[in-house]
C-alpha cells in the first residue's frame, strides 16, 4: 500500500487519538495527586483540570472507535469538536499575545485580588512569597503552538480518514 493510504491514514488517526487517551488521563491523574499531596488546595482548580482530561479523553475515545471502525458519523462529530477547540484556543492565544505587559500585570493584579484566601495562601507558600509582587513574567510567553497544531492535526487526518474508500470494502458500495 502507498503511504498515506487508506491504511497510513487509519493508523496515524489512532495514533493520535491513543496520545490524546494518555493526555487526559495524565491530566485527570496530575489533579488526583495535586489534591492528594495537598500541593493545590482549590476544588475549582482541581476540577476544571479534571473536567479538561475528562473532556480530552471522550473527545479521544470517539476520535479511536471512529477510526477503528471509519464511521462517518463520529469522524464528522469528531473533526467539527477539534475545530472548535482550535478555534476557542486560538482566539485565547491571540487574545493573550495581545495584552501587553501592563495590561497583564492589571488582569493578573484583578484575579490575585478576587482569589479565594485559601488558593492565594496556597500559592503563596508553593511560590514561597507573601502577596502579589510587581516583577510578573510575560504569561504570553508561555503560549505555545503546540496544542494548536496536534488540533489542527487531527482535523486535517480526520478529514482525510473519512474521505478515503476502504480498499477492503465492497466496491460497488457509495462509500
Amino acid at each position: 500500500m502507498v503511504c498515506g493510504g487508506f491504511t497510513c491514514s487509519k493508523n496515524a488517526l489512532i495514533a493520535l487519538n491513543v496520545v490524546y487517551i494518555l493526555v487526559g488521563l495524565l491530566l485527570i491523574g496530575v489533579a488526583a495527586w495535586g489534591k492528594s499531596y495537598g500541593i493545590v488546595s482549590s476544588i475549582n482548580v482541581i476540577g476544571g483540570v479534571i473536567a479538561v482530561g475528562v473532556f480530552l479523553l471522550l473527545i479521544a475515545v470517539v476520535g479511536l472507535i471512529g477510526a477503528v471502525s471509519h464511521h462517518q458519523v463520529m469522524l464528522f462529530f469528531y473533526m467539527v469538536i477539534l475545530f472548535l477547540v482550535f478555534v476557542i484556543q486560538f482566539g485565547v492565544s491571540c487574545s493573550c499575545l495581545a495584552l501587553n505587559r501592563s495590561q497583564q500585570e492589571h488582569l493578573l493584579k484583578l484575579t490575585w485580588n478576587r482569589m479565594s484566601n485559601t488558593t492565594r495562601q496556597d500559592l503563596e507558600q508553593q511560590l514561597n512569597c507573601c502577596g502579589f509582587m510587581n516583577d510578573t513574567e510575560n504569561i504570553a510567553t508561555y503560549m505555545t503552538d503546540y496544542s494548536l497544531c496536534k488540533m489542527i492535526l487531527g482535523v486535517w487526518l480526520a478529514m482525510r480518514f473519512r474521505n478515503q474508500k476502504d480498499p477492503r470494502a465492497n466496491p460497488s458500495a457509495f462509500l
